[in-house]
C-alpha cells in the first residue's frame, strides 16, 4: 500500500488546485465567467456562512431550474450590516466562496457588497431568481428587476429545522 499524496503523470495531488476554484469570479471578472455558463441562468444570493443540509437541498433545487446556478455571496462587511451578530460571519468571504464553489450544483460564485443584490442582478441578468421560502417575492425589488427583462422569480420552500443562526446558538449553548 502506498502512503502519501496520490500521483498522476508525475504530478502530486497537492500540486494542482482543485478545479472547482475556477468557479469563483471577482465581480470585475464576471462577464467572461458568465459567458462560459450554460443557460438559462438561475441566480441566488445569501450569506451561506455555515453550509448545512437545508442549504445543500436548496442549491440542488435551484440548479434543477436551469442550465447553471450562480451564487452571489454577501461580503463580510455586508453580513455585518445585516445585524446577524458582531461575530458573524463565522467564515470569511473567501472561505465561504470556496465551500460554495465545491458544491456540484453551483456553476459560479461571486460576491456583492451592497445591502441588496439588485445591482449585481442587473449586471448578471439571470433568467430565474430564486430565494428561500421566507421571502414574499412580490415585495422584492429584485423580482421586478428580473421580470423587467422577461425573467422569473420564485421562492423555494425551506427544509424545516435547519438554520445557521440556530446551529450557532446550539454550539454556543454546548
Amino acid at each position: 500500500m502506498q502512503s502519501g499524496p496520490a500521483s498522476i503523470g508525475g504530478m502530486q495531488a497537492h500540486d494542482a488546485p482543485p478545479a472547482f476554484l475556477d468557479k469563483i469570479a471577482r465581480r470585475e471578472d464576471l462577464r467572461p465567467a458568465l459567458d462560459k455558463l450554460p443557460k438559462p441562468w438561475v441566480f441566488t444570493n445569501g450569506v451561506f456562512d455555515v453550509l448545512h443540509r437545508g442549504h445543500v437541498m436548496y442549491l440542488a433545487q435551484a440548479r434543477a431550474l436551469g442550465g447553471s446556478l450562480i451564487v452571489a455571496l454577501n461580503t463580510d462587511a455586508s453580513v455585518r450590516r445585516l445585524g446577524k451578530g458582531d461575530d458573524r460571519p463565522l467564515n470569511n468571504e473567501m472561505d465561504r466562496a470556496i465551500v460554495m464553489a465545491s458544491q456540484q450544483a453551483v456553476g459560479l460564485v461571486t460576491w456583492f457588497d451592497e445591502d441588496t443584490p439588485v445591482d449585481i442582478i442587473g449586471e448578471i441578468r439571470p433568467d430565474i431568481l430564486v430565494k428561500g421560502g421566507d421571502y414574499d417575492m412580490s415585495k422584492l425589488p429584485e423580482t421586478r428587476l428580473v421580470e423587467s427583462w422577461g425573467g422569473h422569480a420564485l421562492a423555494l420552500p425551506f427544509v424545516q429545522g435547519y438554520s445557521t443562526t440556530k446551529l450557532v446558538q446550539r454550539i454556543r449553548a454546548g
